[in-house]
């Protein structure tokens, strides 16, 4: 895999990177045979057809690929219906001619008027696919509306994290399920439920879709019943990878998603997984240049951590059971406040 970075004030409006850039890119895919070229950007319809055209291969854009991977990890009806709406409405101002098969799925008669394009008719099939799904989905979301509505009584816990920090691992030892867990991106797309008792105080767990940063709109909106798990949570235990690199950076996104979903006014336990696979590099004594996060031991950032949240924190591995007891208690502190707070008669 080749990768090839370029800084610009802004996008080229044509071919969103410059044409040196766009030439030497083509030089590479000519010379190795590459048959398709993924832009970690989203693009206009008119840059993916300038693209294809310099570079003569497939284009993929950002979104393009996260709806793929998404569409392969969606398991249960509602989580297909919810992706291939997605799909669909990025698809719309994007066709090719490549949707004709789906007149197959109403009838022939008056589909096409006199004079219309091939290309038209695309659009019209896809328009009316995706009234279907929307429609499948109103459904949808009423019934898990209900079932929210049924379980108001229990205090409610969402799990929330960039993907693959490992929810569903922490859901399984939390919950003694058998949720499906996978190293993988979006390894989950449903959200689960389980009834979780700790000393014998009973509350609800749901696991829910991993975030990432400029998660395509399409699937914020399609996604909109597996979010209101999140929106409706009275607690959010805040998942993030302690070994990525990049793990600040992370949590950063994730905390501007629960805001644009309007879900960051909740309190909060800080939960860092996996520090049985944490490394730092060991700083020679006579180092002179600047500590960085590389440097800072397991503890550094404990403390560090620790020092700067005004909310609970706490550092496990949800593979080797590390601090599991202690996670426990901290949750079962945390659930206790809002218990107090919502039925005081019975503290």
């Amino acid at each position: 895999m080749k990768k090839f970075i370029q800084k610009l004030e802004y996008p080229d409006p044509r071919t969103y990177v410059g044409k040196g850039k766009l030439e030497e890119i083509s030089s590479y895919i000519s010379s190795n045979e590459v048959d398709i070229a993924v832009f970690d950007d989203e693009l206009t319809p008119s840059q993916i057809r300038n693209i294809e055209k310099e570079l003569n291969c497939r284009i993929l854009d950002r979104n393009n690929l996260i709806l793929d991977i998404f569409a392969k990890r969606a398991r249960t009806a509602h989580s297909r219906t919810q992706v291939e709406l997605a799909q669909c409405e990025y698809l719309l101002p994007r066709l090719t001619r490549m949707w004709t098969h789906l007149e197959k799925q109403r009838g022939g008669i008056g589909l096409r008027g006199p004079g219309e394009q091939e290309i038209e008719t695309d659009r019209r099939i896809l328009r009316y696919r995706i009234s279907l799904l929307k429609k499948k989905l109103i459904e949808i979301d009423k019934q898990k509306a209900t079932e929210r509505k049924n379980r108001r009584e229990l205090i409610r816990i969402a799990l929330v994290g960039y993907t693959n920090v490992g929810k569903s691992t922490v859901m399984n030892l939390l919950s003694k399920s058998e949720v499906f867990a996978e190293n993988k991106l979006f390894a989950t797309l449903d959200t689960t439920v389980r009834k979780v008792v700790i000393k014998d105080l009973p509350f609800l767990l749901s696991d829910t879709v991993g975030f990432i940063r400029k998660l395509p709109h399409t699937l914020i909106e399609s996604f909109k019943s597996t979010l209101d798990e999140v929106r409706e949570a009275d607690l959010l235990i805040h998942i993030a990878d302690i070994s990525h690199p990049a793990f600040e950076e992370q949590i950063a996104v994730v905390n501007q998603t629960l805001t644009d979903i309007h879900a960051s006014d909740k309190p909060v336990i800080m939960l860092f997984n996996k520090i049985d696979q944490y490394s730092h590099v060991i700083k020679d004594d006579d180092d002179l240049t600047p500590i960085l996060k590389e440097n800072l031991t397991l503890q550094d950032l404990e403390n560090t951590w620790m020092a700067k949240n005004n909310m609970p924190s706490i550092f496990i591995s949800a593979t080797e059971k590390t601090n599991i007891p202690e996670l426990k208690d901290l949750i079962y502190e945390e659930v206790l406040k809002i218990r107090k707070l919502r039925y005081p008669s019975l503290s």
